[in-house]
């Protein structure tokens, strides 16, 4: 399957469905905050098994409650439909 970088109108177009999303260095981005280390790391867990089977994978970072989330399709080299379609598993997940 070919997966095609979208262009900016329909990266802005996308992102009014996925609140607190933005775009930053050419990556979705977001960063989410929970009650603790262990909350944040289940979170983790719980989308890397999403992402797992999607078999797309974040750029990530984590720190204590904090997990800031980096999205793009490297082989589209760019923001595709896969990066918006994983947002919205992590949205999901995130509660």
């Amino acid at each position: 399957m070919v997966v095609e970088k979208l262009n900016d109108d329909k990266i802005e177009a996308k992102l009014d469905n996925l609140p607190g999303w933005t775009v930053v260095d050419g990556k979705l981005h977001k960063q989410f905050q929970f009650s603790s280390f262990v909350e944040a790391f289940g979170f983790m867990a719980r989308v890397a098994l999403a992402a797992e089977s999607m078999n797309h994978h974040p750029e990530w970072f984590n720190v204590y409650n904090r997990v800031t989330i980096d999205l793009m399709t490297h082989d589209a080299g760019g923001i595709s439909e896969l990066d918006f379609e994983l947002a919205k598993r992590v949205e999901a997940l995130a509660g």
